[in-house]
Order: structure tokens, then C-alpha cells, then sequence
């Protein structure tokens, strides 16, 4: 795109003075003319020539960790009488 625009741009500058056959005056202060016309001329050709600006990258903020102290446990095993002989079984016990 940058290469058309300045290709397009050279051309313009170099056929510019085949196009105009008469000499270019500024007389009584009609100068200001000419600025203005520039000016609204390379407005319009720059918004023409403008790309859009990439949109912003995603933004992500990761949660806060949480940290919930609960109490140590452990599995003891524990043996104990059914009734018809001693059996062993796994009991939590929390401190």
C-alpha cells in the first residue's frame, strides 16, 4: 500500500506542471487560497489513504489465589470388637 500511494504521488508531482499552462500569482494576499485548498485536499487524501487501528490485545487478570486453612487430618486404623472378633477400620481424626 505504501508503494502505491508513494508511486501515485510521484506521478502527481511530475505531471503537475504539464497540466497547468498558466504561470501561478499570488497577488493581493490570495494566498491564503491556495493553503486552504492544501490543507482540505491533503485531509481528504490522508483520511482516504488511513487505516484503522488494530484493536487492543485481550486483557486477563488472574484471580487473587485464596488460600482456607482447614484442619490436618489423618486415617488411623483402629480396631475395634464387632461382637464375633476384633476387626480393624480406617478412622479420620482431625487436630
Amino acid at each position: 500500500m505504501g508503494k502505491i500511494a508513494s508511486a501515485v504521488a510521484a506521478l502527481a508531482l511530475a505531471a503537475g506542471p504539464f497540466l497547468l499552462p498558466a504561470h501561478a500569482r499570488a497577488e493581493n494576499g490570495q494566498i491564503a487560497a491556495g493553503v486552504v485548498g492544501g490543507l482540505i485536499g491533503g485531509a481528504l487524501l490522508g483520511s482516504a489513504l488511513a487505516r484503522p487501528a488494530p484493536p487492543p490485545p485481550p486483557v486477563y487478570y488472574a484471580p487473587a489465589p485464596v488460600y482456607v486453612e482447614e484442619p490436618v487430618c489423618r486415617f488411623v486404623r483402629e480396631r475395634y470388637w464387632d461382637g464375633y472378633g476384633w476387626v480393624f477400620r480406617r478412622v479420620q481424626v482431625c487436630d
